[in-house]
């Protein structure tokens, strides 16, 4: 009975290693209420494994850190790992590793302000001294937690989730991310001096107050979906212009090879009236360049190249090229949605790389292009290939990715120095240069 005494005592009285004794059960049921919290809303598939490492691994760091470190130096090691854990095990992009470490936040904040005052009231505690002593800490976490537990399960059954896994560019994703920052300070803000005033603030005004913070939070995020749903539609209707553009292209070559068909099948039996075989195999070579042409064009899909963004960029450059009479010779045979490393830091190379290509080509009697896009699955490799007539043949390819080097007149030498600038950043990324008589070439290896 004495035993049972003095556990009562010690879980009455303010007791701050039992606390953190306490604390670390609690931390792995909220570390578990997290992880389902944002897996649901984000609609993130894992592993047994990635669910045990992400829990055993953020519950233990957040562990030391409370003993280790001091307040509120811990909460950021605690947010900076749980965010590697998610980029590393979960490869979510920013936004997204961002979204599942504040969305749970937002939540439990949001319960927080709805249930503090009428705790304290109910139990007749101050802020300190309540949660200070076991019992009561303990007990407010039970109906936390429980309550948790509920909206976790009602998630479940709604099948409720925010859709972010869309592809938007830098300036959308920090204008995201600072309006849900600014928003989780408020909520800070908010919290901090419900428990201040506590004493003097209402239950009903707590009720109200809690009412409007979700409405607020919750208008937010369906503002930011509509947002980026109308920020994808505007990038569709621009790729679905550029697709005008490469259909308007291939129209054109249809059409003139069909205008010219029947003098082609007439030159065709001139040749076998004959039987000038030597003669007939040069007009089909040459018959040939206008079919590849045709071909070449009809490879130009925004299903085939499945990123808008790249799909623009070379469906701009294929124009460029064929206003100059550049034939370019295509080869796709590479997922781009599901490219190993940065896509501005990718678009970036290719854009330069192609420039280059269609400048060099353009001064050539043969004016051709090669570019072939393909990924070896077995190697675990992501291929580029861009090879290009040029004039130049005296070009040392260990030189011109010096800064200020040019093989060109009135140019900076800025370009290929950019690209080997990316590709040192990036240290699964390797950019090979060769070239022969009649073609330099371009190799950009993608490892992963």
């Amino acid at each position: 009975m004495e035993i049972l005494n003095n556990i009562w005592t010690a879980l009455n009285i303010e007791n701050e290693l039992l606390l953190k004794l306490i604390s670390i059960p609690g931390t792995f049921i909220e570390i578990y209420l997290t992880f389902c919290i944002f897996t649901i809303l984000l609609k993130t598939s894992y592993t047994k494994f990635q669910k045990r490492v992400y829990i055993i691994s953020v519950s233990m760091v957040s562990i030391l850190s409370s003993f280790f470190i001091p307040e509120p130096f811990n909460i950021f090691i605690n947010y900076i790992f749980i965010f590697v854990i998610l980029k590393k095990y979960f490869k979510y992009s920013i936004l997204n590793s961002f979204l599942a470490m504040i969305i749970p936040l937002i939540l439990f904040a949001l319960l927080n302000s709805l249930l503090l005052n009428p705790f304290l009231k109910i139990t007749n505690q101050s802020y300190e001294t309540g949660f200070n002593t076991p019992i009561y800490r303990t007990s407010y976490l039970l109906v936390m937690y429980s309550i948790t537990f509920g909206i976790i399960f009602i998630l479940k059954r709604i099948k409720i989730k925010f859709n972010f896994n869309f592809s938007i560019d830098k300036k959308t994703i920090y204008t995201i991310l600072i309006n849900l920052i600014l928003g989780v300070l408020t909520l800070m803000i908010q919290t901090f001096m419900t428990v201040y005033y506590y004493s003097s603030v209402p239950i009903v005004f707590t009720l109200f107050n809690f009412v409007l913070l979700f409405a607020y939070f919750f208008i937010s995020f369906y503002s930011l979906t509509k947002a980026m749903k109308l920020d994808i539609a505007t990038r569709d209707l621009e790729n679905a212009e550029s697709y005008n553009n490469s259909l308007t292209i291939l129209y054109d070559n249809v059409r003139g090879f069909k205008h010219d068909f029947d003098n082609m099948v007439n030159i065709i039996g001139g040749y076998i009236q004959v039987n000038d075989i030597d003669g007939l195999k040069k007009y089909y070579n040459s018959l040939q360049k206008d079919c590849s042409k045709v071909r070449n064009v009809q490879m130009l899909n925004p299903n085939v190249i499945n990123n808008p963004g790249i799909y623009n960029l070379i469906v701009s450059k294929y124009k460029k090229a064929s206003d100059l009479n550049i034939i370019i010779n295509f080869e796709f045979f590479f997922d781009f949605d599901n490219l190993h490393m940065p896509i501005y830091e990718f678009s970036r190379i290719l854009g330069i790389l192609l420039d280059n290509s269609i400048e060099a080509a353009s001064e050539c009697e043969e004016k051709e292009i090669n570019i072939v896009f393909r990924e070896s699955r077995k190697q675990k490799l992501q291929i580029v290939i861009i090879e290009n007539t040029y004039k130049s043949i005296d070009i040392d390819t260990n030189k011109i990715f010096e800064k200020g080097i040019s093989g060109k007149e009135n140019h900076s030498g800025i370009g290929l120095w950019e690209v080997n600038q990316i590709v040192m950043k990036n240290n699964n990324v390797v950019l090979k240069t060769t070239n022969d008589d009649k073609f330099f070439k371009q190799e950009l290896h993608i490892y992963y």
